[in-house]
């Protein structure tokens, strides 16, 4: 009963005596809001002024126009023009470089090689990486040092990865190549185009290996274990969980890896093809990106080069753009 009167003496007393109760639900609305605005983790950084900003943004703009830009719009500029070896003289030539490039049988050559190419290095890129990132999981002791051993390739410069490659299939000192000659196996990359294209689908994959592996350990660490665990309980094998669960689950970070990995081919392996082919035997392995270089730098053919890298430019383009309309309408991101 004391307790009660108590209670019930508070707003009476609270306004003979001069001081407001503040309920805890009566709260003004931009306090509210200004609430809701924190609970929901997004932050909102507002400038005094436009300077700071801009030279925030400044250095890597410049970058951009110096080694983006810049090249971009000479390049295309130049895809229209004739000019002489030593870039004295221009002549407007309209799409004379293009028509030419077309007509070219070396150019078409060149195509097939990189479609090859390109298909074969995301292909065994991606499967190599999802089966490592598969064994990671069913590692319980050393696993970090598995890790770390498998995420090496990706320090390595690409040059420096090309050289390595050929230097263990090289027929005469390789050892991996002794051993393959060992086995019966006539392997000889200088002469056979066949294996030329092989040896940098194999250099340029075990540099991407670890790129990919990256995304599918992340990947296959968000798939709920709850989920993996009913699986286990109803009788599934650890192959069954992943081909039917796993893998459905992480086929977002495989639509984004398969179009890393064309992007990677078309324009990422220059340095891997130099040092490991230098487009040979006999342009078995120029792909387009290194044929841009031959007829550019080497045969001094400057229209013809900027074309290819123009008609490059757009290849890529339509990749991209047809994966993402054919492809990604099959991708399921909700789990």
């Amino acid at each position: 009963m004391q307790a009660r009167s108590s209670a019930a003496e508070l707003p009476a007393a609270a306004g003979s005596g001069g001081w407001r109760l503040r309920w805890p639900l009566r709260r003004p609305a931009g306090a509210a809001a200004a609430e809701g605005r924190a609970e929901s983790g997004l932050k909102r950084a507002h400038f005094s002024e436009w300077r700071l900003p801009f030279w925030l943004l400044a250095p890597q703009l410049f970058i951009l126009l110096l080694f983006f830009f810049i090249p971009s719009v000479r390049a295309l500029i130049q895809a229209f023009q004739l000019t002489d070896p030593f870039g004295a003289t221009t002549q407007w030539v309209g799409f004379q470089n293009f028509e030419r490039l077309l007509r070219s049988n070396a150019y078409w050559s060149s195509v097939q090689v990189t479609a090859v190419f390109t298909v074969a290095q995301n292909v065994v890129t991606l499967s190599v990486a999802l089966l490592l990132a598969f064994a990671t999981n069913h590692i319980l002791r050393g696993r970090g040092a598995y890790r770390t051993i498998l995420l090496l390739p990706y320090a390595i410069a690409p040059a420096i990865a090309g050289i390595m490659l050929a230097f263990l299939f090289n027929p005469r000192v390789g050892p991996v190549a002794h051993m393959l000659q060992g086995l019966g196996f006539d392997w000889d990359p200088n002469r056979n185009s066949g294996h030329a294209l092989a040896l940098i689908v194999m250099a340029a994959s075990w540099k991407h290996i670890c790129y990919n592996y990256i995304f599918l350990v992340a990947a296959l660490l968000s798939v709920p274990h709850s989920i993996l665990e009913s699986a286990y309980l109803d009788g599934a094998g650890p192959i069954q969980r992943f081909l039917r669960i796993s893998l459905p689950m992480i086929a977002p970070t495989l639509f984004f890896l398969i179009v890393i990995n064309f992007v990677y081919g078309l324009f990422e392996t220059f340095a891997i093809v130099d040092a490991t082919t230098r487009g040979g035997p006999a342009g078995a392995t120029s792909i387009l990106v290194y044929k841009v270089y031959q007829d550019g730098f080497v045969t001094l053919d400057l229209g013809s080069s900027a074309a290819q890298s123009v008609i490059l430019m757009a290849l890529a383009l339509l990749l991209t753009f047809a994966q993402f309309r054919f492809i990604e309408r099959r991708v399921n991101y909700s789990v």
